[in-house]
């Protein structure tokens, strides 16, 4: 008989919580991306429903003294298809920090995407589906913990830089900085990691989006060294928008993770409104070391 009063306290106080934060120029956000999908990874097929990286967060800031500002995010993901994600938890971390910002920049402390993984800005348009350039594409799509970052204001050309501490005397601690140029319809990057994937590894990145009227152009180049040699990586995207329809498309091929991993997403997106959107897609995924895998599904997003 205790258990229903204790949850309804809970529940009491955590939306006395949330009005709160609301009230203190706070944003209550998320996001809820679910596809039904065939996967076939070459031995077999099934069906399934699949909680694409929904998440839920919280952000806001507070204006200080002298143009100052503090800044926080807490950000989780939540899995919509069956209420537990891979490590059998409800909830997992994503980006969340806390920090400072001013005419100087912005300095910010936490666990959050470094700058390399960051740099790609939009071109992965199958972005947490099965076509994400995390798979065979690059290893080095990164959100480490024990992030100290700063970022120069924003102007068309924007630096970053992290020290990531390992908190381990014989570990190095690693370092991710990315300079970016923004202007009009043209994105460029350059981003470079140290003993971030791990201990002795190197990482440099080249991104560069072009948008010309409804057609939006996208292009990576990676090379990768995990202290043994180096490897490289490529990646190409494409999107075409008509009224409430985008059709796209890319493909990458990639020695990072697997030798000769290569990695093609066809797909449309249907837009209700700004928030909602239904889409499907066709995603092959294969590599000389044995993927074989193909993924088609459908789905809807939903923001707010």
């Amino acid at each position: 008989m205790i258990k229903p009063y204790v949850q309804s306290i809970v529940s009491t106080l955590a939306i006395s919580l949330i009005s709160s934060w609301a009230l203190a120029d706070a944003s209550l956000y998320g996001k809820a991306n679910v596809s039904f999908q065939n996967s076939d990874d070459g031995g077999g097929s099934t069906t399934e429903l699949v909680s694409n990286a929904s998440r839920i967060g919280l952000k806001g800031s507070e204006d200080i003294d002298g143009g100052l500002k503090a800044i926080y995010q807490f950000e989780f993901e939540v899995a919509v298809d069956d209420g537990s994600n891979s490590n059998g938890q409800t909830f997992s971390q994503r980006n969340i920090f806390v920090g400072l910002q001013g005419n100087f920049g912005t300095v910010q402390v936490g666990k959050f995407d470094s700058p390399l993984k960051a740099s790609q800005n939009k071109i992965d348009l199958f972005n947490d589906l099965e076509g994400d350039i995390k798979n065979l594409v690059t290893i080095n799509d990164k959100r480490p913990s024990n992030v100290v970052q700063y970022t120069s204001m924003d102007a068309p050309v924007i630096f970053t830089v992290a020290y990531i501490s390992s908190e381990d005397d014989d570990v190095d601690n690693g370092v991710s900085a990315s300079v970016a140029f923004s202007a009009d319809n043209l994105y460029l990057a350059l981003a470079v990691d140290q003993d971030v994937e791990a201990e002795g590894t190197e990482a440099v990145r080249g991104v560069v989006q072009y948008t010309l009227g409804d057609l939006q152009l996208g292009a990576l180049v990676e090379e990768s060294d995990d202290g043994s040699g180096s490897e490289n990586g490529y990646f190409v995207s494409a999107q075409y928008s008509i009224d409430k329809w985008a059709l796209k498309a890319q493909f990458g091929t990639s020695d990072i993770d697997e030798m000769g991993g290569e990695s093609l997403s066809v797909g449309a997106d249907y837009t209700f409104s700004k928030p909602v959107k239904v889409f499907g897609f066709v995603t092959a995924l294969e590599s000389d070391e044995g993927s074989d895998e193909s993924y088609t599904g459908v789905g809807i997003e939903y923001k707010f």
